[in-house]
């Protein structure tokens, strides 16, 4: 097929691509957040077929179980401004998304042999990003439990 005979890629494919492009520099911008905030990066998109834990991280001998939420003016509802609209992206982390968090963490625990005494918590990250600009804002709730 030539380059003119290709069909373009449907709205949902490039909807797709966009929200997968923008979670992944979201992520890379939370984790340098989080270095700039005194915490060590262990381990990124730790996946197993029941779950993903976005970042885990370690500071002050705790460590932290990440969710990160990244929007763009791009991917945002019609008609919402995360400015000035209050849209909380962490809302989004449902029950039954924290479910699959919380059972990929007892995973994680036993893969990587932490001690039962360590001490974690679930932080969810909101990651705001202005492609146009080329700024972001983050927001972090910590210990959600």
């Amino acid at each position: 097929m030539s380059q003119i005979d290709k069909p373009d890629k449907s709205d949902s494919t490039k909807a797709s691509e966009n929200r997968r492009r923008v979670g992944e520099l979201g992520e890379g911008i939370a984790c340098r957040f989080l270095m700039k905030h005194g915490h060590k990066i262990l381990d990124r998109n730790y996946r197993k077929k029941w779950g993903e834990i976005d970042i885990i991280s370690k500071k002050d001998n705790i460590l932290h179980f990440i969710e990160v939420k990244s929007v763009s003016r791009e991917t945002l509802p019609n008609n919402v401004n995360h400015e000035t609209d209050g849209y909380r992206p962490e809302d989004n982390v449902h029950s039954w998304k924290l479910k699959r968090i919380y059972r990929t963490i007892q995973t994680y625990l036993l893969d990587k042999k932490v001690s039962a005494e360590t001490e974690w918590q679930i932080d969810i990250m909101a990651v705001f990003l202005n492609i146009k600009t080329k700024k972001a804002k983050v927001r972090i709730t910590e210990n959600i439990i």
